[in-house]
């Protein structure tokens, strides 16, 4: 490591969810941002026993102006020159998005090169499980403020307004709706039963994907957004961190599968983390979602 790298900033702010159990949220990101040697400045928006889809519990959402209060304080520390990256995901209102876009900005303007990574965290095939406001909060006030946004095929359907039926319509829409970098999960794969990660730029879109795994646990959203984060800052090329970041997660979501875990267990399954060995077939895509390569 050099002088460079060690001055370099490399804390990362995540601001999301905390549960008391499972590895969502914020549990899964500072988990796998800290394993990956990424310091985590850890911002909860909410605050759950458990993810909401083990059942109802109680929720707890910071006071809109202590929400404020807190984040001020972060955007004024005499440490924000250690910041790197942000990386926003699940928000307990829609008050919090400015907040976020606020300390953002702030971030940028002490370090331009940091990145913001949006995880626009608000629903799935199902629809919205988030209130509208706040699915519009994230919409219009972060993702255009992001270097990266990392949506599943779902949450870009509801930002585009209409349905997107195959990846030729999801490459037109991320390139339409998204900055520099759309990372789409949940996105179909070229096969009958493969499912995968479908990273869309301004001149390319590239495939990594592999087989669907049925009934999967919570958290594989928060997982990729944070590792594709810690790879982005490691220097990896956009093809290296995609396929680095789909091994990983298709590697622990088939591990806790495979031992019928009703969550992500990153704390046995660490070593995905940082090497994981599954393989992932990775194509170039046409505008058309047809294979280049």
């Amino acid at each position: 490591m050099t002088p460079e790298s060690i001055a370099a900033p490399r804390a990362v702010i995540v601001i999301s969810s905390h549960v008391a159990r499972g590895s969502v949220g914020n549990r899964a990101a500072v988990f796998a941002l800290e394993t990956l040697g990424y310091p985590v400045w850890a911002v909860p928006t909410v605050i759950l026993p458990w993810h909401t889809g083990h059942g109802p519990s109680t929720r707890i959402v910071p006071i809109p102006e202590q929400f404020s209060a807190f984040t001020r304080d972060l955007e004024q520390a005499a440490w924000l020159g250690e910041v790197g990256a942000v990386l926003s995901g699940y928000l307990g209102n829609a008050e919090q998005a400015a907040d976020v876009a606020s300390l953002v900005r702030s971030v940028k303007a002490q370090n331009p090169k940091a990145l913001y990574v949006c995880d626009p965290v608000m629903g799935d095939k199902e629809g919205l499980y988030v209130p509208e406001t706040t699915a519009a909060a994230m919409r219009d006030l972060l993702i255009p403020l992001a270097d990266v946004s990392t949506p599943n095929r779902y949450e870009l359907e509801w930002i585009a307004g209409h349905k997107l039926r195959g990846l030729a319509d999801i490459i037109a829409a991320a390139r339409k709706l998204g900055p520099a970098r759309m990372l789409v999960t949940s996105s179909p794969g070229r096969s009958l039963g493969e499912i995968g990660n479908l990273l869309v730029t301004k001149n390319d879109a590239l495939l990594a994907e592999h087989r669907q795994i049925s009934g999967p646990p919570s958290g594989m959203g928060d997982l990729t957004s944070s590792v594709f984060l810690a790879r982005l800052l490691a220097g990896n090329a956009d093809e290296q961190a995609l396929r680095t970041t789909t091994a990983t997660v298709y590697e622990v979501l088939s591990r806790a599968a495979e031992r019928g875990g009703d969550e992500l267990q990153l704390e046995t399954d660490a070593v995905s983390l940082s090497r994981p060995a599954a393989a992932v077939e990775m194509r170039r895509l046409t505008n058309e979602g047809e294979r280049l390569a």
